[in-house]
C-alpha cells in the first residue's frame, strides 16, 4: 500500500503549470532557429565581402551554429512527439536554456572577430544586429526569463571590445550600451510578469470552472438520488394509503351511526392531507419527466382569477383578510390548465403566508404582454432567501414544518411550470411590506366563447355498472378495491397478476374495464393489460393505476396511450373514469355527444 502510494504522482501545483505552458510557449516557436541562422549567414557574407572577416573563420562559425541549430530542431520535435506531462517541465526548460546558453557563448566568441578595428559602418552593422536580435528574443524568448537572460551573454563581450580599443568613440558606444541593456532586461522582465499573470488568471479560470462542472454533477447526482428516493417512498407509502381510502369510499356505502360517520369524514379529511402532498411530489416529478407540454390557446384572464380566488375566499375571510380581484377584460394566450396552477398556487400562497391585510390579484398591460400580478401584505421574503423560495421543501417561516403552512413546493411547481410556458416570473418582495409576484403572458385577440352543445337527454343520467376486472398485487388493495367497486353497483373479478386475470376470465365473458396497478411483481401494468387483452382476443378500455412518480416511469406510462391515475385515488376520480370507459364501450355516439 506504501509502494502504491509512492508511484503516485502529486498533483501538479499551480506553478507548476504555469511553468510548464511557458516551456510550452518556447518549443512552440520553431522560425527564430531558422531566423536566426539566416541573418547569421547573411552578415558573415557581408563581412566577407567588404574582407573585415576570414572565410575560414566564417565557415567554422556558421558550421557550429548549423550544427547546434540542428541539434536544438532535433529537441524541440523531441518535444512535441513526447508531450510530455506537467510535472516534466524543468527538464524540458533545462534543455533549452542550455541551447540558449550555447548560442549566447557562440556569438560572445564570434563577437571579436565579426567586428572590424578599422570599419566603424561595418561595427555599426554588427552591434545593431545584436540590437534587434535582443529585441526579437523578447518575444520568442522572453516566456521563460531564465532563457531570455541569455541572450545578455554576448555584449560583455562586446562591451570589452570596444573598451580595448581605448579611443573615446568606442568608450562612449560602450557606455551606451551598459545604459542601454537595463532598459531591456526590465522590458523583458515586465513581459515575463504580465504573462505569467495571464497564465495563472486562465489556470484559475480552468479550475473554478472545472470545480463548477463538478460541483453541478454532484448537485445533479443528489438530486437524481432524491428524486428517486421520493419516487420508491412515496410509491411505499401510497399503496396503504390508497387501500384505506377505498376501504373509507366501502364504509361510505353502508348505513353507519352519526358518529361513526364522523370518524370516518375525520379519516377522509386525513387521507386528503396525504394525497395534496403526493399530488405535489408527482406534480415535480411530472415536470421533471419532461411529460408535461403546454397547449396555448386565446383565453379571458377575468373568469380564471374570478374562480380561483372564489374557492379561496372561505380561507381569506376565516383569516380575516381581503381577498380582491380586479376587473379586467384582457385576453391572453397560453394553455388554460398550466396557467390556472400557476396563479392557483401563486394565489393560495398569498393568502396562507398573509395574515392581515389584504391580497390583490389583477392585470396589467407590459408591453406586447400582460402582466398577471399577486400582490399581498404578508410577512415578506427578505433579498438573500429570494432564490432559496424556489427550492423543493423550502420554507422561510415554518422551521417547525407546520403543515397548514403548506410544503414548500408550490414555488418550485411555479418555476417549472412559467419555465414550460414560457412566461417569464418575477417576484418583488420587502421584509414587513408584502410580496409581488408577476407573470408576463402573451396578449391575444378577444375571440367568442360558444357555450358547450346541449346534452342529449338521459346520457349523464345514465350511469351503468358493469363488470370491472381489477388487477393489484397486493391483497389489502384488492379487498378494499373489491368493496368500493361493488358499493357502485359493479360486478368485481380481483386478481393478483395477468396469469391469475386470465384464469379468472377463462369461463367467463370480457370484462366491461380494466382497472390495473402499474408496478406488478414480475410484470408492469402495461405487459399485464396487453396479455389480457391477448388472451381474450378483444382490447377492453384499461385504467393504469400507480403509486410511482419517477420521471422516467411516468414517461413510460403516458407512452402506452392508458388513462393514468395516481395513488391514493379520490373516489369521485376513479369512480369518474370507470364510469366514462363503460359508457364508451356500451355507446360512444353518446359519448360523443357527452
Amino acid at each position: 500500500m506504501d509502494g502504491a502510494r509512492d508511484g503516485e504522482q502529486p498533483a501538479p501545483t499551480l506553478t507548476d503549470k504555469v511553468r510548464a505552458e511557458q516551456v510550452r510557449m518556447l518549443y512552440a516557436d520553431s522560425a527564430s532557429y531558422f531566423s536566426t541562422m539566416a541573418a547569421s549567414t547573411t552578415l558573415a557574407g557581408i563581412l566577407i565581402w567588404q574582407n573585415a572577416l576570414s572565410p575560414t573563420i566564417a565557415a567554422l562559425w556558421l558550421g557550429f551554429m548549423a550544427l547546434h541549430t540542428v541539434v536544438r530542431l532535433g529537441v524541440r520535435a523531441a518535444y512535441n512527439r513526447v508531450r510530455p506531462p506537467v510535472a516534466e517541465w524543468r527538464k524540458w526548460g533545462r534543455w533549452f536554456v542550455a541551447g540558449c546558453i550555447v548560442s549566447g557563448l557562440t556569438w560572445a566568441v564570434a563577437l571579436p572577430f565579426l567586428l572590424s578595428p578599422e570599419r566603424f559602418d561595418l561595427q555599426t552593422l554588427v552591434i545593431v544586429s545584436l540590437v534587434i536580435g535582443t529585441y526579437g528574443v523578447i518575444g520568442s524568448a522572453g516566456a521563460l526569463k531564465s532563457a531570455f537572460l541569455t541572450f545578455f551573454l554576448p555584449f560583455p563581450s562586446v562591451v570589452g571590445w570596444m573598451l580595448f580599443q581605448g579611443d573615446t568613440l568606442h568608450i562612449a558606444c560602450a557606455i551606451l550600451l551598459c545604459l542601454w541593456l537595463p532598459s531591456v532586461l526590465t522590458m523583458g522582465s515586465r513581459f515575463n510578469e504580465t504573462l505569467e499573470e495571464a497564465l495563472k488568471l486562465r489556470f484559475e479560470n480552468a479550475a473554478l470552472a472545472d470545480d463548477l462542472r463538478a460541483q453541478k454533477q454532484v448537485a445533479e447526482q443528489n438530486s437524481l438520488a432524491k428524486s428517486r428516493f421520493l419516487a420508491a417512498a412515496s410509491h411505499d407509502l401510497r399503496q396503504p394509503v390508497h387501500a384505506l381510502g377505498m376501504f373509507i369510499g366501502a364504509m361510505r356505502g353502508r348505513r353507519l351511526p352519526r358518529r361513526s360517520l364522523e370518524l370516518v369524514d375525520q379519516m377522509d379529511a386525513s387521507i386528503g392531507a396525504l394525497d395534496g402532498l403526493f399530488s405535489s411530489l408527482l406534480d415535480v416529478s411530472r415536470l421533471d419527466a419532461g411529460v408535461i407540454e403546454s397547449k396555448p390557446v386565446a383565453m379571458p384572464v377575468q373568469p380564471l382569477l374570478a374562480r380561483i380566488c372564489r374557492e379561496l375566499e372561505p380561507e381569506a375571510e376565516a383569516k380575516g383578510i381581503d381577498l380582491v380581484v380586479v376587473p379586467t377584460t384582457a385576453w391572453v394566450r397560453s394553455d388554460p390548465v398550466l396557467l390556472e396552477r400557476v396563479l392557483r398556487n401563486l394565489i393560495s400562497n398569498a393568502v396562507r403566508h398573509t395574515q392581515k391585510g389584504w391580497v390583490v390579484v389583477g392585470c396589467r398591460r407590459r408591453g406586447r404582454s400582460y402582466c398577471l400580478e399577486v400582490r399581498d401584505t404578508g410577512p415578506g421574503i427578505p433579498e438573500d432567501l429570494q432564490e432559496s423560495v424556489f427550492e423543493e421543501f423550502y420554507q422561510v417561516d415554518n422551521p417547525d414544518r407546520d403543515r397548514a403552512k403548506g410544503l414548500g413546493l408550490g414555488l418550485p411547481i411555479v418555476r417549472r411550470l412559467t419555465a414550460i410556458l414560457d412566461h417569464p416570473l418575477e417576484m418583488e418582495s420587502e421584509v414587513g411590506q408584502g410580496t409581488t409576484f408577476r407573470v408576463l403572458v402573451p396578449r391575444a385577440a378577444a375571440a367568442r366563447i360558444d357555450p358547450p352543445p346541449a346534452l342529449r337527454a338521459g346520457v349523464l343520467a345514465d350511469v351503468r355498472t358493469g363488470v370491472i376486472l381489477a388487477v393489484d398485487d397486493e391483497q389489502a388493495i384488492r379487498v378494499g378495491m373489491t368493496a368500493l367497486l361493488e358499493s357502485w353497483g359493479h360486478t368485481v373479478i380481483a386478481a393478483s397478476g395477468s396469469e391469475a386475470a386470465i384464469a379468472a376470465l377463462r369461463a367467463r365473458p370480457a370484462p366491461d374495464v380494466i382497472v390495473c396497478d402499474h408496478r406488478l411483481r414480475g410484470e408492469t401494468g402495461v405487459e399485464a393489460i396487453r396479455r389480457i387483452h391477448g388472451a381474450l382476443g378483444v382490447d377492453v378500455p384499461a385504467i393504469l393505476v400507480t403509486g410511482d412518480t419517477s420521471p422516467e416511469n411516468i414517461r413510460d406510462v403516458q407512452a402506452s396511450g392508458y388513462p393514468l391515475l395516481h395513488k391514493p385515488l379520490s373516489h369521485a376520480r376513479l369512480r369518474a373514469a370507470v364510469t366514462a370507459l363503460i359508457r364508451r364501450r356500451a355507446s360512444p355516439t353518446a359519448v360523443a355527444a357527452e
